[in-house]
């Protein structure tokens, strides 16, 4: 079952699980507020709660409403876009052959058929990013898979609205942010790891965290740098 109310400007969106504690998150970019609750938890106990955490919830919301934005990209000469983390350049080559991103020392050469415009190379952009970003995690599942005793049956890479990624912990599958391709290699490394920690643990509770001490000590580290990153101009599909 799913609800939610309004707390002055801030909306909360509340689902009932069969959990044994409730759960309180912020998410990036915005500020949403999201809550998990035990299935026989009454609206008006939820509401208390999160009440009694205002304070903590305004100032998660500060944070990621003050964190740096991205220009908007316009997909032009010259113009800075990033791979794991890596500034380049892009330039752009018009040929009548299929279109497609080739890295080249500090440049990215974006080929396109002559005539094309900005939503046809954000269209090769995007696809050439969930590429690179499918392919990397893919490394980086198998390596961890033996490490964590745990198999991830299938990868989802897309923009997603709040999170950098998600777990299916039932059909073992795992979803990424397509973002994350533009980050450091170690960031994309944590959330794989956090969510196939998931599998061994569903919530965020103490054994999770536990497990991610044990598995990935930096990780709280590597947290905060991850969220310190600018993120996208417009509305960006965290």
């Amino acid at each position: 079952m799913v609800g939610r109310f309004d707390l002055g400007e801030i909306s909360v969106g509340v689902v009932w699980k069969d959990i044994k504690n409730i759960h309180l998150s912020v998410y990036p970019p915005d500020g949403t507020v999201r809550v998990a609750a035990p299935a026989a938890m009454n609206a008006e106990t939820v509401r208390v709660y999160v009440i009694s955490k205002l304070g903590w919830i305004k100032k998660q919301r500060r944070k990621f409403q003050e964190q740096e934005r991205e220009t908007r990209r316009e997909y032009l000469q010259r113009e800075s876009h990033y791979l794991w983390g890596k500034r380049y350049l892009l330039e752009i080559v018009e040929a009548e052959k299929a279109a497609g991103i080739t890295v080249a020392h500090d440049t990215l050469l974006l080929s396109v058929r002559p005539g094309a415009g900005e939503e046809k190379r954000q269209e090769v952009f995007a696809e050439w990013y969930r590429g690179e970003l499918k392919k990397k995690a893919g490394a980086l599942i198998a390596e961890w898979q033996p490490r964590l005793g745990v198999t991830v049956t299938r990868v989802f890479v897309q923009q997603m609205k709040t999170r950098w990624g998600s777990c299916n912990s039932p059909r073992r599958s795992i979803r990424l942010n397509t973002e994350l391709a533009k980050k450091p290699v170690e960031c994309l490394e944590y959330i794989v790891v956090h969510e196939m920690v998931h599998l061994l643990e569903p919530t965020h509770n103490k054994r999770f965290v536990v497990l991610m001490e044990h598995f990935l000590p930096n990780w709280l580290h590597l947290r905060k740098a991850l969220n310190c990153y600018p993120v996208r101009h417009e509305k960006w599909g965290y």
